[in-house]
C-alpha cells in the first residue's frame, strides 16, 4: 500500500482547490471567435458539414401560399422586362456576329436574378454591377436606346464611345458604370455603403459579382470591409456555373460562395437564382436588415448561363449541348411562365402579343440607333484632365493636322461634326 505523508495530502487539497476555482472562474475568451472547448479532435470537411440550403418558393407543386405578396401590375412588370431582355438580346448578339457592333454578352438564364433583385429596390439604393446586369438597369427606367447608343457607342452614348458595349452605366438611376477588370467593383462598394452609413441615408449598396470573380483577390478586402465597418451592402454573387469556361467545381473547393459569408461575420443565405419570387424576397429581406443594422449581407443565386460567355466564347466547347438543353428546360422565364398561367394573369394570345409587340419596338429603336453618328474624334482626348495639359492638346494638334492632310483617307462622314 502506497504511503501519503503529509506533503502529498498537502498537494491533493491544493488540486481540489484549483479544480473548484475553474469551476468557478469563467476563462478568458479568445478574442474575435466564440466557440465552445472541447476534447474530441475533429477536422471540419465536407463528410461532417451540413451544406446551406437553397431557399425557393416555385417549387414543382405550385402553391399560392408564398411569404410575399405581390400586386398584379408588379408581376406583370417584372416578366415583361424579362421577355424585353431576351428580344434585346437575341437582336444584339445577332448584330455583333454580322459585325454590326464589336461585342455583347447575353442574359440568358439569370434574368430571374437581375429582375427579382431590383424589383425589391430602391433608386436610391446604389448598385455595382459587373457585366450582366442589364436587367437591373432595365428595371430601373434604362430605356431600350441608351442600351442601343452604348453597344453602338454612338454619339448619344454617354461614354462618347470609349468602352466596350454592354458597359452600361447611369448616374440618375444610381447604376454605377461597368469596369471590364473582375472584382474592381467590390472594395469599391463597400467603400460607398461606408459612406452611406457616415451620412446616415436610408439606403444601402447592392454589389453584383459572379462565383469566378469571387476568386480574385478584390473579394476578400471588400467582404472583410465591410464586415469589420458594419458597412450597409448586399452583395449578390451570380453563381451560374461556369467561370467564362472553368466549370465551378474547379473553379474553388467547399460549400460554394456562401460558405464564405459566415467565415466573414455577415449574415448569409443561398438562393433559388432562376426563382425570380424568391430572388425578390431574399433581396427585400436582405435590404430591410441592410438598412436597419448596417450591416452587410452575402446572397449567392444559383442558376444557369444558357448563353455562351460572350460573343468571343463558344460553350460547347468545355459543355455538352445535351446539358444546356436540360437546363432551358427550367429557364427562369419559362418557370415564371407557368406561375402567371396557373394564377391566371397569363395565356398564350397575351405571350404571343407581347413577342410581338416587344420585337417591335425594338428593331424600331435598333434601325434609329444604327445610324446615329459616332462622337467626333476630338472626344479622344477631352475628360480625361479638367483643363487639357499642354501634351494633350499637342497630340490633338497633330491629329487635326494629320487630318487635314490624309482626312480623304478616313471615314471622316461617319463621325459628329464639332
Amino acid at each position: 500500500m502506497m504511503a501519503f505523508n503529509r506533503f502529498t495530502i498537502f498537494k491533493f487539497s491544493q488540486l481540489k482547490i484549483f479544480k473548484r476555482q475553474l469551476s468557478v472562474v469563467s476563462e478568458p475568451q479568445f478574442i474575435g471567435i466564440k466557440s465552445k472547448y472541447t476534447n474530441d479532435l475533429k477536422f471540419i470537411n465536407s463528410e461532417n458539414y451540413e451544406t446551406i440550403p437553397i431557399y425557393r418558393i416555385l417549387s414543382a407543386s405550385i402553391k399560392n401560399d408564398y411569404p410575399i405578396k405581390l400586386d398584379q401590375d408588379k408581376l406583370l412588370k417584372m416578366y415583361r422586362d424579362m421577355i424585353r431582355i431576351s428580344v434585346m438580346d437575341k437582336i444584339l448578339y445577332e448584330s455583333q456576329r454580322q459585325g454590326r457592333i464589336s461585342f455583347y454578352m447575353t442574359n440568358t438564364g439569370e434574368e430571374a436574378i437581375q429582375i427579382g433583385s431590383a424589383s425589391a429596390l430602391t433608386l436610391d439604393d446604389i448598385v455595382y454591377g459587373q457585366y450582366r446586369e442589364a436587367g437591373v438597369l432595365m428595371w430601373r427606367g434604362y430605356r431600350y436606346p441608351q442600351f442601343i447608343n452604348q453597344c453602338y457607342s454612338n454619339c448619344e452614348d454617354p461614354g462618347k464611345g470609349r468602352q466596350m458595349p454592354i458597359h452600361y452605366g447611369s448616374k440618375e438611376l444610381n447604376f454605377v458604370t461597368i469596369s471590364s477588370p473582375l472584382t474592381t467593383q467590390m472594395p469599391q462598394a463597400s467603400g460607398a455603403a461606408y459612406a452611406l452609413k457616415l451620412n446616415n441615408r436610408d439606403a444601402c449598396v447592392v454589389c453584383y459579382f459572379g462565383e469566378g470573380g469571387a476568386s480574385e483577390g478584390d473579394a476578400h478586402p471588400a467582404f472583410n470591409f465591410a464586415a469589420t465597418l458594419d458597412c450597409p451592402i448586399i452583395f449578390i454573387c451570380r453563381n451560374n456555373g461556369y467561370a467564362i469556361s472553368t466549370p465551378a467545381n474547379e473553379q474553388y473547393r467547399g460549400d460554394g460562395i456562401a460558405a464564405r459569408g459566415p467565415g466573414y461575420g455577415i449574415h448569409t443565405v443561398r438562393v433559388d437564382g432562376n426563382d425570380i419570387l424568391a430572388m425578390h424576397h431574399v433581396t427585400k429581406v436582405a435590404r430591410d436588415y441592410c438598412i436597419t443594422n448596417k450591416k452587410p449581407v452575402l446572397i449567392e443565386a444559383m442558376t444557369y448561363r444558357i448563353s455562351h460567355h460572350s460573343t468571343s466564347d463558344d460553350s460547347t466547347a468545355y459543355r455538352s449541348i445535351e446539358e444546356i438543353n436540360k437546363w432551358n428546360q427550367y429557364s427562369p422565364i419559362l418557370r415564371f411562365r407557368e406561375y402567371l398561367n396557373i394564377i391566371g394573369l397569363w395565356d398564350d394570345e397575351k405571350e404571343s402579343e407581347l413577342q410581338k409587340s416587344t420585337l417591335k419596338e425594338f428593331m424600331t429603336e435598333f434601325a434609329i440607333g444604327e445610324k446615329k453618328s459616332k462622337p467626333h474624334w476630338k472626344e479622344l482626348f477631352s475628360d480625361v484632365y479638367q483643363d487639357m495639359p499642354p501634351h494633350i492638346e499637342k497630340q490633338m494638334l497633330t491629329m487635326e493636322e494629320h487630318l487635314k492632310e490624309y482626312g480623304e483617307h478616313y471615314p471622316l462622314n461617319d463621325f459628329q461634326p464639332k
